[in-house]
């Protein structure tokens, strides 16, 4: 029979006694260790298997004691706590081993290992121990066959079956290296964690058995060297106590190893003691005649090596005597603890040879030679492998660069390692083959170039073996017309040298064709300023230019279908760069130009100008001075137009200036060749012609006109006559032009130049132009004066008579000034002239009004009327002409009211109806949001069925469970029975039906239908305690204050598993959350009070989160300032003035041995007089503010190492306190939550590092008086600091610490408020609603009997407090327990009667399970909700048509026609989008009636809908149905979060519909697989066919109705005598299903009746307690002896 499956969780008493394990679950012994066995019992007494006896001791730090006066002590002690101690010097022993176990494998594994407590789990996937194989067995473990090596799918999911893969593998690889199979543990010890101590065993036998081998380095025993907390040490011994099992001997496992690998297990002794012996002495030739011993099976012994074993041993033997020390002495000793094992001699002397062949390794090495370096690696100490003969060379560069670069590395030469000499051996081997596989491959390469056949050539140049660049078959034709050509010319074969730079030419101008045809030109660029390409003299600024050129290129062979040869990239580069030097070379003269400019010399500027590379055109010297004048004239212009005093000329504009240049020189030629034909026409007297060369263009003469030519030659001979000089026959003549400057013509030889010729004589009887131009500019103005005066005569006349007009008004201002001087006298004759008249025109208007009174207010009503209308029309025309900033106007009015309404609508507790009713139509629903609704709605559904199904398979799970179980239970049951009753008797049938009821004195853990369902009632309320977390938050507050603590941490800690997962974490969490604000509700009434007293939650989240990682936390904050701190030795940070007079007294009289005058005992303002003591005083506090600064920076930088939990609980201390004192500045609640960081958690570690394991500390070692005294001062100073406190009074003399204590407490604000920016549990844990029903794997607490009935107990006597309503879940789960039980109750009457165990301490592991898991949604009120959506959706519509100031109105004014036809058009739209909407999201049919109403029925129903909500108190009228508006504000303000709420739920449905799928198809597996095992059992169950004749015949049963009334099966037929049982014959038949029988009932003979008899069906029935059954509805036969009827006839025993 398969050994049964059970998913039942066992318990295990204290002491090591297993406890029976339900299901039929087998618990193997433990190995290696009898429980009788003398190991045994030396562990019951507490001592060591080797070594004294553990002495208690109370210190946090389970250390042992050495042996001493503590006997006494130790007799003292009751004998609970002689056991309490044992449990705890146990834990420590196994706990050291596991450390032990730890820094073996990370030396081995070169990797970071989990802590010793979490080792055992970490082994558990096999991963670890695969790696650790594959160290010494590379070739039986190779790191590819390791499943799950990065241990992603084991931290995603946990553990898989393929993990014991990894575990087999570990198994194979020590039994390949010999290790004896003593050690071995089997697959399930780890797996399972079923023997976790044997699997740690093995791991030590395994190091010493490597060590001995040379494998594996030296395991260090750290017995008594290595601390854990208490609550580490209580760990461990509660989870061996669940093992039930002994400790291995881990001490024994040297003498296991000798007896397992020696035929003479005296002889071994006996040598292995002289060895020791000799070692001691201290002899070299004793010591190695002893090592020579063949008794001693010492291998590999070197005699020149001889002194350095004695050394070495020596050293192995004193410290392993000096371990031994750390032990406790006692009554029993073994002589292993002193002395060396053969197996770590063999050890030792394998390590002194490897070190000495690595030393002849490095030698060889250093010397260069190979064949001695051949001879080394051959050493069989070194053990390496895969070293061949014809690699030497090889070798030797590999192994000298590693040399080499380890010396760099280190900065000293130092010998190269085993492991670095096998890896440099490996990759020589490599480099080796790969280069024959090179040359074979370059072979090949040159065969295929000479056949002709690219494509050939091709696949040869890809293989990977010829090591040769990336080849591109597209360009197959290329590589093979190169390469043939390259070979040619090499005349003969190619080496792979010239192969490859060929290739990375050729591959690199593949490339850049690509990058031509795609355009791409950084492709391009970086294949042309590829080295391996060959280009020469590429230039990174002409990047671009190549690639333009290099594609025009392209284009242009395009038609020939060729691709650019490298030749054609190498002369495209030339071209380009000689291009680019062209332009480089232009640049060059350009600024040559300008500086020649600047100079201001004319001929270097004319030098620069006719330079070839400025490529300026008819540069003439001649011209050289206008070049540099114009140029000169050009950069100054450009400089004062750019603002720039340093503004160069370009190329362009220096060849402008050099264009205008010329150009001016050639008109001033012209210009002067003109002037000197005038002059010359003017000495030859001819008028006409003097007329026609006046009149040349180039002389450019103004005003010339024909009629005037004879005035002309007499002007220009009287101007010539007057100039002319006697004797004047100079040739050379000077021209002005017109921009200042001056040119000279020479009239003999016509030629001219803009500067003055050396020893020029200028001719002064040559006319000028601007001389000839002043002669005819005076005859054309006498001409025109002439023609003027004829042509204006009548202008004349009236410029006359201005002139007259000039003397009349002349005269006027004489007159007027005479006037102006009388003025007085003048304006007072007026003013009573002008008054007398106005008087009587004033008189007679008056008399004239009062005529005519009635005309005139009428013309005066019809002026009014006019002023009116025009200042309208005006006004009018204004807004028409400005209509567009009127509306801009309007709109920005319109969007400010709208957004003033919008923040009333949002802050407003109760906005106005007119502002609901400006956003009213925002709660119609789009298109768009119906269908996301839709997917939504599709989603839950979808969760819903999933969730449902899962709990249906969960369910069906749980019963084949319950199937397995009984099937199991049956069989034992059954043996137990036949064991006792070999016949059965009617004296013994009631007996047999007694022991036949299943589980009858088992406990909780009995599989019987009322013991589970205690069990199912007990996790149900655990669930609901664990994730509701008001109860237990109430229980605590409502329980005495000295029971909380203990209730606490017996019961709550463990209720949450310490939170050793996220799931726990998060609901902790919640649970410390709920406290607090609970504590704060009722307890506190200000805040100060979470600071003066001692909040019980406070109290408990900081022990919490100070033990564990956030003790590693203050160690990483801290430790480091602190360690500092205590190495200074010269430290001084007395503050106290009299300490500081005393010391200051007492160093005076040391020094100087004389009493000092002053007096010894004085106050501190006595002490403070003195100027030495404030100096002291001084620097004190000087080096108490350096380190406090030091202690600052630590904690202000560490704010995310501080604990998650901390964090987040102070975060709702701020939030909590806020909210119930809003009063309250905010920096009162910030010196609440600063004295919760740091003054609970920070500053206790500060003020006592020793007692939290901060800093390192020797056995026995404490903080002295002054590193004490340091701390305290710093923790003070940082406490005032936090607090916001100064010092006065007694310490005024601190006064000058008050500026940095402000300064600091601002640090500490804000160290306060990063602390608290911490983002929710449900972001942080990954937690939400649907995270439990998602979980393959339910949640499991471990609870002692004794916490299960106290925390009953507690719920009953407090639940009407915790859960004042009765219809709570909390009072159906207590009512479902019963009454409250006790522990024997649950425990079990057999468990129980044993009287050597406390019943209480025995602890059940709980699988909990929600009772009320579901998403069934409460209904109640559906009528009033559905009448008040109703209401409010038709309220929304007409809000939208008929905006009012209130309901009423609203509700009563009549509608328009234009309200009603608006209303009917939204109707309609609304109609055609409900019939696209999916029919699940469609509404009530009653809501979408309402919705099409007319507006006018609408409001109607709204009324009458009214008064009903009224009736129901929804609403009041008193308010004006005030809560009707602001349920729609709100509806209005929660759009636009409700459809982020549903884009978040989206994503969160899909992701629990995935691990819903993943869940589904883990419990169908599992279906499967038990279904599968129920067809097993049964099969097995059935019984074996007996061979008859031809055939098999199934065996059956025939009995008589009194042959099973006297067998008890029987029980009466009804409506049938006794006397007639013998007459009715009853045949039992198997079925040909497994399981299934047939019943036949014969009465004479007579075949009455027939029954199908289920096996699981009896089992089920003897589960749920039925005793009788009926069979044909008549007979009552008994279950119980029935089943072992069945069981002892036709199924097998």
């Amino acid at each position: 029979m398969p050994l049964p499956l059970c998913r039942s969780t066992s318990f295990s008493a204290p002491g090591g006694v297993p406890a029976p394990a339900p299901s039929g679950l087998h618990i193997p012994a433990a190995p290696a260790v009898r429980a009788g066995s003398s190991v045994g019992l030396l562990q019951r007494r507490g001592r060591r298997p080797g070594g004294g006896r553990f002495k208690p001791g109370r210190r946090r730090n389970m250390e042992p004691r050495r042996a001493g006066a503590g006997s006494a002590l130790y007799e003292r002690l009751t004998a609970e706590e002689m056991d309490e101690q044992r449990r705890q010097n146990v834990a420590y022993q196994y706990l050291c081993r596991l450390e032990e176990a730890k820094r073996w494998m990370e030396a081995c594994l070169k990797e970071e290992l989990p802590s010793p407590v979490e080792l055992e789990e970490s082994l558990r996937n096999g991963v670890l121990l695969a790696k650790l194989g594959h160290c010494f067995a590379p070739a039986v473990v190779p790191l590819k066959k390791i499943y799950d090596a990065e241990q992603l799918r084991y931290q995603a999911t946990g553990l898989h079956f393929r993990h014991t893969d990894n575990i087999n593998f570990w198994l194979s690889a020590i039994a390949h290296v010999g290790l004896p199979s003593t050690f071995f543990p089997e697959t399930t010890d780890i797996y399972d964690k079923k023997n976790m101590p044997r699997v740690v065993y093995c791991i030590h036998a395994l190091s010493l058995f490597l060590f001995r081998l040379g494998l594996a380095p030296q395991i260090h025993d750290l017995y008594g060297k290595v601390k854990f907390s208490a609550e580490e040490l209580s760990n461990m011994a509660s989870e061996l106590a669940k093992y039930g099992l002994q400790l291995p001997a881990f001490s024994k496992i040297g003498g296991i190893l000798a007896n397992e690998l020696s035929v003479d297990e005296a002889a071994v002794h006996a040598a292995v003691l002289a060895i020791n012996e000799a070692v001691e002495r201290g002899v070299v030739k004793d010591t190695l005649a002893a090592l020579q011993n063949p008794s001693a099976l010492l291998v590999n012994l070197q005699e020149p090596l001889a002194p350095i074993y004695q050394e070495l041993l020596a050293q192995a033997k004193a410290e392993k005597a000096a371990s031994a020390q750390t032990h406790d002495g006692g009554e029993s000793w073994d002589l292993y603890d002193c002395f060396l094992t053969q197996a770590e001699i063999q050890g030792n002397i394998n390590h002194v040879n490897v070190h000495a062949a690595l030393e002849v390794v490095d030698d060889a090495l250093e010397r260069q030679s190979p064949d001695a370096l051949l001879e080394a690696l051959l050493d069989p100490a070194l053990a390496l492998r895969g070293v061949r003969k014809d690699f030497t060379n090889w070798y030797l560069e590999q192994l000298s660069s590693d040399r080499e670069q380890k010396a760099q590395e280190l900065g000293l030469l130092d010998l190269l390692e085993k492991e670095e000499v096998q890896a440099g051996v490996v990759t020589a081997n490599m480099k080796g083959d790969e280069e024959q596989a090179m040359f074979q491959a370059v072979c090949r390469i040159n065969r295929a170039i000479q056949k002709g056949v690219a494509a050939d050539t091709v696949k040869e140049l890809m293989c990977p073996e010829a090591q040769l660049p990336p080849v591109y078959p597209s360009a197959s034709a290329v590589y093979q017309q190169e390469l043939t050509a390259l070979q040619q010319q090499r005349g003969g074969e190619l080496g792979h040298e010239e192969l490859f730079v060929a290739m990375e030419m050729l591959s690199a101008v593949v490339l850049i064709n690509r990058a031509l045809e795609a355009g791409d030109g950084d492709s391009c660029w970086s294949s042309l300023v590829n080295p391996t390409t060959g280009l020469a003299e590429v230039e990174r600024e002409n990047a671009h230019r190549y690639f333009d050129a290099l594609v025009e290129l392209r284009h242009e062979r395009m038609p020939d279908g060729v691709t650019l040869s490298w030749n054609d990239l190498q002369a495209t580069v030339y071209q380009v760069n000689a291009q680019v030097q062209e332009e480089t070379n232009q640049i060059l003269a350009v600024s040559l130009i300008n500086e020649a400019l600047d100079q201001g010399s004319p001929k270097k500027t004319l030098s620069a100008l006719l330079l070839p590379s400025a490529g300026l055109d008819n540069v003439s010297l001649a011209v050289a001075p206008r070049y540099h004048l114009l140029l000169v004239a050009a950069k100054r212009q450009k400089a004062q137009a750019t603002g720039d005093p340093g503004a160069v000329l370009w190329l362009e504009e220096i060849r402008q200036e050099v264009l205008r240049a010329n150009q001016d020189t050639d008109a001033a030629q012209r210009m002067a060749l003109g002037v000197a034909a005038i002059n010359q026409a003017i000495k030859e007297g001819k008028a006409a012609q003097t007329e026609q060369v006046l009149r040349n263009p180039t002389v450019a003469l103004r005003g010339v006109v024909p009629n005037c030519a004879d005035s002309y030659q007499r002007a220009l001979e009287g101007a010539m006559a007057r100039k002319r000089y006697p004797g004047d026959t100079a040739f050379w003549v000077q021209h002005n032009m017109k921009d200042g400057s001056t040119y000279y013509f020479h009239l003999q030889t016509f030629q001219g130049t803009w500067e003055r010729p050396s020893g020029c004589r200028l001719n002064m009887s040559h006319l000028t132009r601007e001389e000839i131009q002043s002669a005819i500019t005076k005859v054309t103005a006498a001409h025109d004066r002439q023609q003027l005066w004829k042509a204006n005569v009548g202008f004349i006349i009236q410029f006359q008579a201005r002139l007259r007009g000039f003397l009349v008004r002349e005269k006027f201002a004489e007159q007027s000034h005479f006037l102006r001087t009388w003025l007085p006298a003048v304006i007072k004759i007026q003013a009573h002239w002008r008054g007398y008249r106005q008087r009587k025109t004033y008189l007679e208007r008056l008399q004239y009004f009062r005529a005519n009174l009635d005309a005139v207010i009428k013309i005066q009503a019809w002026v009014r009327m006019w002023a009116a209308c025009r200042r309208y029309r005006r006004r009018l025309g204004y807004f028409q002409k400005n209509v567009n900033a009127i509306v801009k106007i309007q709109a920005y009015f319109r969007a400010w009211k709208a957004r003033d309404d919008y923040r009333v609508l949002v802050h407003s507790p109760h906005p106005t109806v007119s502002v609901v009713c400006r956003f009213a139509h925002l709660l119609n629903q789009s298109q768009e949001d119906f269908m996301v609704e839709a997917e939504l709605l599709k989603l839950q559904e979808e969760v819903v069925r999933k969730i449902r199904s899962n709990q249906q398979l969960q369910q069906d799970l749980d019963l084949m469970d319950i199937k397995i179980g009984l099937l199991v239970k049956n069989r034992i049951t059954l043996q137990e029975v036949v064991s006792h009753c070999k016949k059965l008797t009617k004296k013994n049938k009631e007996q047999l039906s007694g022991m036949m009821v299943l589980d009858k004195q088992k406990g909780l853990k009995s599989l019987s239908k009322e013991k589970r369902q205690k069990l199912e009632a007990y996790q149900h309320l655990f669930y609901l305690l664990q994730t509701q977390p008001i109860y237990l938050a109430k229980l605590t507050f409502h329980m005495p204050q000295n029971k909380t603590t203990k209730f606490m941490e017996s019961v709550i800690f463990s209720l949450y598993n310490y939170a050793s997962n996220r799931r726990e974490a998060y609901l902790l969490l919640q649970l410390f959350k709920t406290m607090l604000q609970e504590e704060i509700r009722s307890k506190v009434e200000q805040p100060q009070d979470m600071v003066t007293g001692n909040p019980t939650v406070v109290r408990l989240v900081v022990r919490f989160y100070r033990n564990g990682r956030g003790q590693s936390a203050l160690r990483e904050i801290l430790g480091r300032v602190i360690q500092e701190v205590l190495e200074d030795k010269r430290l001084s940070v007395h503050t106290d003035p009299i300490h500081l007079y005393k010391s200051w007294i007492n160093q005076s009289e040391a020094q100087t041995g004389q009493r000092s005058h002053l007096p010894y005992d004085v106050t501190p303002e006595q002490a403070l007089s003195h100027p030495e003591v404030q100096r002291r005083l001084d620097i004190s506090l000087h080096s108490l503010l350096a380190v406090t600064d030091k202690f600052l920076v630590a904690i202000m930088s560490s704010v995310d190492r501080i604990p998650y939990g901390m964090r987040y609980v102070a975060k709702v201390l701020r939030t909590t306190l806020a909210e119930k004192f809003p009063d309250n500045s905010e920096n009162e609640v910030y010196k609440v939550v600063g004295n919760l960081l740091y003054y609970r958690f920070l500053n206790p570690a500060i003020v006592a590092p020793d007692a939290f394991d901060i800093v390192a500390m020797a056995a026995g070692g404490a903080l002295a008086t002054p590193q004490r005294h340091t701390l305290g001062a710093v923790a003070q100073v940082l406490q005032h600091a936090a607090a916001g406190k100064v010092f006065s009074g007694e310490s005024r003399h601190l006064r000058a610490l008050n500026d940095y204590l402000e300064e600091t407490h601002l640090k500490f604000r804000r160290f306060v408020c990063r602390a608290c920016q911490v983002p929710e549990p449900e972001e942080r844990f990954a937690m939400d609603e649907y995270s439990d029903m998602v979980a393959v794997a339910k949640p499991v607490v471990y609870i002692t009997f004794g916490e299960l009935v106290n925390t009953h107990r507690l719920l009953l006597e407090h639940q009407d407090w915790i859960a004042p309503d009765h219809c709570d879940p909390l009072h159906e789960l207590l009512e479902d327990l019963g009454e409250l039980p006790t522990v024997p109750d649950l425990i079990g009457e057999g468990v129980a009667a044993d009287g050597n165990l406390d019943l209480s301490k025995l602890e059940v592991s709980l699988t909990l399970a929600n009772k009320f898991e579901g998403l069934e949604t409460d209904t109640g009120d559906a009528n009033a909700q559905s009448l008040l959506l109703s209401t409010k959706q038709m309220l929304a519509d007409i809000m939208q048509f008929q905006p009012r100031d209130s309901l009423e109105e609203m509700l009563s004014l009549p509608l328009s026609r234009e309200q009603e036809a608006a209303h009917q058009r939204l109707m309609c739209q609304r109609q055609a989008c409900e019939t696209q909407i999916p029919e699940p999201l469609r509404r009530h049919r009653s809501l979408i009636a309402h919705s099409l109403l007319p507006l006018a029925d609408k409001r109607r129903r709204v009324l009458r809908n009214l008064r009903q909500l009224e009736g129901l108190g929804l609403v009041s009228a008193r308010n004006g149905y005030q809560g009707l508006v602001d349920g729609l504000a709100k509806d209005i303000c929660s759009q636009h979060r409700h459809r982020q709420w549903r884009k978040a739920e989206l994503g969160k449905l899909q992701a629990t519909l995935q691990g819903l799928d993943a869940k589904m198809a883990f419990y169908e597996e599992q279906g499967d697989y038990y279904s599968q095992y129920i067809r097993t059992c049964l099969g097995h169950l059935a019984p074996r066919a007996k061979t008859s004749g031809k055939g098999k015949k199934q065996p059956s049963l025939h009995y008589t109705a009194a042959q099973l009334q006297e067998k008890g099966v029987l029980v009466e037929i009804e409506d049938l005598p006794h006397s007639h049982f013998r007459n009715v014959i009853f045949d039992i038949t198997p079925g040909d299903e497994a399981g299934k029988f047939e019943v036949n009932a014969r009465f004479l003979g007579v075949d009455m009746e027939r029954f199908q008899l289920h096996y699981q069906d009896l089992l089920q029935l003897q589960y749920e307690g039925v005793a009788v059954m009926k069979l044909f509805n008549k007979a009552k036969v008994n279950v119980n002896l029935l089943i072992f009827l069945l069981n002892k006839k036709l199924l097998r025993q």
